[in-house]
Parts: C-alpha cells; sequence; structure tokens
C-alpha cells in the first residue's frame, strides 16, 4: 500500500524559527550576567541608614577579619600601604579612597590605615557600608 500526501514534502530548512531561538538564549544570558556577584575579598560591611553607591573608579582598600589589609588586588601589610597608595595617586588613576573594613575589625586598626591613607597623600576617603533594611 503506497500513501499519498497531499502536500509535496519541503525541499528547504526555514531558519525563522532557529534565530528567535538564538536571540532568546542570547538575551536570557544577557541578563542572567549581570547578576554574577562581583569578584573580590569577602568582607561582612557595618550597615547605615545612610548608605550610597560609588563610582567604579576609586582606590579600594579591604581589611579583613583577621586584620589583612589589601589595596585594590595587592594583599600588604598595614607598613606597605603607604607605598602602594602613593603609586597609584601618583598615576592619576583615581583619587577618592573607599575603605571596606569588616565590621569586626578594631576602629584602631581603621584609624592606622586612615593615618597612612593621609600621609600617602589620600585626601578624600569614604568607609564602605551596606545598606539598613527598614
Amino acid at each position: 500500500m503506497k500513501l499519498r500526501f497531499s502536500h509535496p514534502p519541503l525541499s528547504s530548512f526555514s531558519l525563522a524559527s532557529l534565530t528567535d531561538i538564538v536571540l532568546l538564549l542570547l538575551v536570557f544570558f544577557l541578563l542572567a550576567s549581570t547578576y554574577v556577584i562581583q569578584p573580590g575579598i569577602k568582607v561582612e560591611l557595618p550597615s547605615s541608614e545612610t548608605a550610597q553607591v560609588v563610582d567604579q573608579k576609586s582606590i579600594i582598600i579591604t581589611i579583613t577579619r583577621d586584620g589583612a589589609v589589601w589595596v585594590g588586588d595587592e594583599k600588604t601589610t598595614l607598613d606597605g600601604v603607604g607605598a602602594l597608595l602613593r603609586r597609584q595617586i601618583i598615576s592619576g588613576t583615581a583619587q577618592t579612597i573607599v575603605i571596606k573594613a569588616d565590621r569586626t575589625v578594631s576602629l584602631e586598626t581603621a584609624v592606622k590605615v586612615i593615618d597612612r591613607i593621609k600621609a600617602a597623600g589620600g585626601e578624600r576617603f569614604l568607609i564602605a557600608t551596606v545598606r539598613e533594611e527598614p
């Protein structure tokens, strides 16, 4: 028994549906990539009611829970902060310095870092916080 088709078989393939799927995947990956966690040194910032967003052109100094000090992505000692800061301030990459200290870091350690910032020529510095939830 031979089957008869009312429509002849297609000799070409339409790519319209394939391009729709590719575009949807592209949009999905673009949207999903905005939710990627920022890499860096993990610290628990103190909370504040007046926290504001700062531009990305700042020099970031991170003080971790165990007292390690990072200038950008370079680990240094408390005494080495000044030399690294002077190098970045002279190059003119950024003038605002953001201090990201863990909430358990002592006030004395934070003040020592601020002293090193001022000695290196840093005039503007901010202390990073997270906004309190009401």
